[in-house]
């Protein structure tokens, strides 16, 4: 009788125990993260750090400009949470009923920059010589689906010098592909926010953009409505808010 108490004992473990506690075991799950390109630095980061107390949860990046994320979104791809890196694009899928009630927050502030090659003697000193001599080639954001481009416009047309930079423009997918381009001197310069220019050693920074020639660069963030692990999209959001992630942010620049 009692070895086959013992059995059914041991056959048991994985469900109760023997000693009458539960054993939880958390299942495993995969968040889909869909993040502006100028976050995958300070993303990559918080994932690292997030799985040391939640191993249970896979974090997987779609990096890209915020206008191509929200259009995916609404196109149906499997997406459990959105950063962008403007409000245009989460007030899009806002009035489409794309987000979870109550998760969409201002999480970070940004600033807008002019950036050169690290080598450059073109001596380039604002933004107003963009539409200069001293500039042949400006990198730029594509201004309809990438945030930093709708940004560098906006400048531009404040300092009434646009359609002189946009005969010399050429038009990245994304942040990151301005600053490559600029970085590898391609272009004389290019418009980037200050998080992109701070993690290279290739460009340098002449000047931020003047003040109020743009709109507050704002990154809203929000779980997604059709997301399958709300609950964990939710948990991951909030941290995103916490002490130790405010601390990866800021070590990117981000405010």
């Amino acid at each position: 009788m009692k070895k086959f108490l013992a059995t059914i004992c041991a056959a048991g473990l994985l469900m109760t125990g023997c000693g009458g506690g539960n054993v939880e075991k958390s299942e495993s799950v995969e968040l889909h993260v869909s993040a502006a390109a100028s976050l995958t630095n300070a993303m990559n980061e918080l994932a690292e750090l997030y799985a040391k107390d939640n191993p249970n949860v896979k974090i997987i990046f779609n990096f890209g400009s915020s206008g191509a994320l929200q259009q995916a979104i609404e196109n149906g791809g499997e997406t459990d949470l959105f950063f962008s890196a403007a409000q245009k694009q989460m007030n899009a899928l806002d009035e489409k009923g794309e987000l979870a009630d109550g998760t969409r927050k201002d999480l970070l502030r940004n600033e807008v920059v002019l950036i050169v090659p690290i080598d450059s003697d073109k001596n380039i000193s604002d933004f107003n010589d963009a539409a200069s001599a001293k500039v042949e080639k400006i990198a730029l954001g594509e201004p309809k689906g990438v945030p930093v481009g709708q940004y560098s416009e906006e400048i531009f047309t404040a300092l009434n010098i646009l359609d002189a930079v946009k005969a010399k423009a050429v038009y990245g997918s994304d942040v990151r592909q301005v600053l490559a381009w600029t970085e590898s001197g391609e272009v004389d310069c290019g418009v980037v926010y200050a998080t992109d220019a701070a993690i290279s050693d290739k460009v340098k920074v002449i000047c931020a953009a003047p003040e109020g020639s743009h709109k507050p660069v704002i990154y809203p963030a929000a779980a997604i409505k059709s997301s399958k692990n709300l609950d964990a999209a939710k948990k991951f959001l909030d941290f995103t808010s916490s002490d130790a992630a405010k601390k990866v942010f800021a070590k990117y620049g981000f405010n």
